[in-house]
């Protein structure tokens, strides 16, 4: 009795077991961002999209667990030769994602090997092909061409290569010294363009100035002579007027006009006479009565001429010397001009 529960027990036993290695052989859980592929006795069949998936078992089997997320490939420092025989060191990084499980899976062996080492190629490639300058300067477009290269080459492989970037590119230490050497001296030439070009505008502004000056003193000197011709033109129509009306007023017998007319003139020739610039001494015996005797015989002169003109003031006229009818004009001394 013992025996047969004993061996009924294992028989259990078993089957429950193999019930799980059926069932663990049979049930496939693939988790997201994976892709398994099915092989029937070593050939591929199809492919288990994550989720619960049943596979036949002891028949068929799961090949490979393809990740298909976007992955990032380091690219290792190497050494590349530019076309004008520079030598810079160069590291980037690589990103790709698997489209097709299968073909990843089965048409290449070792897949980061692989777009490891075709990056690399292109990468020397597309950077020896560059002189130093384009290849310091354009890091965009080295990136542009070794992926739409390398993208082009891994497309039967089943993935995408979606960016590739260039890191680090570093010349040799005597290379960036000259590289400094020769940007201080382009930025000191240009330093030098820039401050002849601030002179010749500074002078080109200041001649313009000048220029303008010149001509706004030269318009008012011509308006200011202008005036100054008008004013004399003014003024010497003016003295013709009161000429004129002197010359009226003796013609009518007026005495008294030609004797204020003589006096103006012959004090205002005294006052230019002190007033001389070069004249350092003047001695003038003149007495104030000498003047009104001036007026008073050119009065008398005026009277003998017009006998016939009546008497136009009621002052009674002061008798003169009879010695002397007209008085004598002042004597003047007057030094030699000059020092």
């Amino acid at each position: 009795m013992l025996e047969t529960i004993g061996l009924g027990g294992i028989l259990v036993v078993v089957l429950l077991f193999v019930a799980v290695v059926v069932v663990a052989s049979t049930v496939k859980i693939v988790p997201q961002g994976y892709n398994y592929t099915v092989e029937n006795f070593g050939r591929y069949v199809r492919t288990l999209t994550p989720g619960l998936n049943l596979i036949t078992p002891f028949v068929e089997r799961i090949g490979h667990k393809m990740n298909m997320m976007e992955q990032v490939l380091d690219v290792p420092t190497q050494e590349v030769i530019t076309r004008d025989n520079a030598s810079v060191a160069a590291d980037g990084v690589a990103f790709y994602q698997i489209l097709d499980a299968s073909s990843a899976a089965y048409e290449v062996s070792n897949l980061k090997y692989a777009v490891l080492n075709l990056v690399m190629t292109n990468l020397r490639s597309v950077m020896g092909s560059m002189d130093l300058d384009d290849l310091l300067s354009n890091r965009d477009t080295i990136s542009e061409r070794i992926l739409r290269v390398v993208d082009q080459a891994a497309h039967g492989w089943g993935i995408k290569i979606t960016r590739i970037e260039i890191k680090d590119i570093n010349p040799p230490k005597n290379l960036v010294d000259s590289m400094a050497r020769q940007m201080m001296a382009e930025r000191e030439k240009r330093a030098e363009i820039l401050e002849a070009e601030g002179k010749r505008n500074a002078q080109i502004l200041k001649a313009e100035g000048q220029k303008q000056a010149q001509i706004l003193e030269a318009e008012g000197k011509r308006e200011a002579a202008f005036r100054e011709a008008e004013a004399r033109e003014r003024l010497a129509e003016a003295e013709a007027k009161a000429t004129r009306l002197v010359s009226e007023a003796i013609a009518s017998g007026d005495v008294q006009a030609i004797n204020y007319f003589v006096a103006q003139r012959y004090t205002d020739a005294l006052a230019k006479i002190a007033s001389a610039p070069n004249q350092r001494v003047v001695l003038m015996p003149l007495e104030a009565s000498s003047v009104i005797g001036a007026i008073g015989g050119i009065a008398e002169i005026a009277r003998a001429t017009f006998p016939e003109a009546p008497e136009r003031t009621s002052a009674p006229v002061s008798p003169r010397p009879a010695a002397s009818p007209v008085p004598r004009m002042p004597n003047f001394a007057v030094p030699p001009q000059g020092d």
